[in-house]
């Protein structure tokens, strides 16, 4: 016995329109058809090359200024 003979698959085919009605199947059709289309054109294209988020230390900071600390403004703790 098979599973997916063409009788158990009419009779399966005979309840989906039953419970979704011949609107409703056709809106659900479609928007599976465009699923598999939006699909296979996504794996189709090729992967865009994204430019590299990672920068060098010396192009993205500047180094802090120098500060001159005079003794007289140090307090002993």
């Amino acid at each position: 016995m098979d599973i997916f003979a063409p009788s158990h698959l009419l009779i399966l085919l005979l309840i989906i329109l039953v419970i979704f009605g011949p609107s409703k199947l056709g809106d659900v059709g479609g928007a599976l058809g465009r699923a598999i289309r939006d699909f296979k054109k996504a794996v189709n294209e090729p992967e865009p090359v994204k430019p590299s988020t990672t920068t060098t230390a010396s192009s993205t900071t500047q180094p802090a200024p120098a500060v001159e600390i005079k003794p007289s403004e140090v307090k002993p703790s």
